[in-house]
């Protein structure tokens, strides 16, 4: 399980509650939405995971973002989450999610983080925030990490520029708001994420 690389594209449903958790992942899974992260900053996010993994663990790789510790890599995996994302580069993070099987996929920025990362046992690594690098970073990075890393987009990466983002060889990317954002209904989500796939699978 840790050496597979979660889908290419992961909706973060940053502040999304467990009233509505399950309709807006049925909107993503209909659209062709395979991995789902709920924050751990947003309302009660293990009531929110454990009603996703329950409904759609076998549909979707699901599981939680800004996970900062070993502890909260526990509590996840408590509710059946099965993938672990972080913003930055904590080893002793990525060390725990390997170790109880889950996928790691944290966040860098720089070649010794992405390394640290690789180092800790991760398969799967996210540039953090993308927007702020640009694609050339990921493909300067590409060039000395692994053949078999998995790197990902995220932060200002979308529909529209899908295309420089692909041509750097990105594994993948991660959507936040312009997928969910609190206040959207399910049938937004999922028009969103309908248009999201199809431009993904245009490039």
């Amino acid at each position: 399980m840790t050496n597979a690389a979660p889908p290419p594209i992961v909706a973060i449903l940053r502040g999304v509650k467990p009233t509505e958790i399950l309709d807006i992942a049925a909107a993503l899974v209909a659209a062709g939405i395979k991995g789902i992260e709920v924050p751990l900053n947003s309302p009660d996010p293990l009531e929110s995971i454990g009603k996703l993994c329950d409904a759609f663990g076998d549909q979707a790789l699901c599981g939680a973002g800004t996970v900062l510790s070993p502890q909260a890599v526990d509590d996840v995996a408590s509710v059946g989450g099965k993938l672990i994302v972080t913003p930055n580069t904590d080893p002793e993070v990525i060390a725990r999610a390997v170790a109880l099987g889950l996928i790691a996929m944290p966040g860098f920025a720089t070649p010794s983080e992405a390394f640290a990362a690789v180092k800790a046992g991760a398969k799967a690594l996210k540039l953090f925030p993308a927007g702020s690098f640009g694609p050339g970073h990921i493909k300067a990075i590409k060039d000395v990490l692994p053949k078999d890393i998995a790197v990902y987009a995220v932060g200002g990466v979308g529909a529209a520029n899908l295309d420089v983002w692909k041509a750097a060889g990105v594994a993948g990317i991660g959507v936040g708001g312009e997928l969910y954002r609190p206040g959207y209904t399910a049938q937004e989500v999922g028009e969103r994420a309908a248009a999201l796939v199809a431009a993904w699978s245009q490039q």
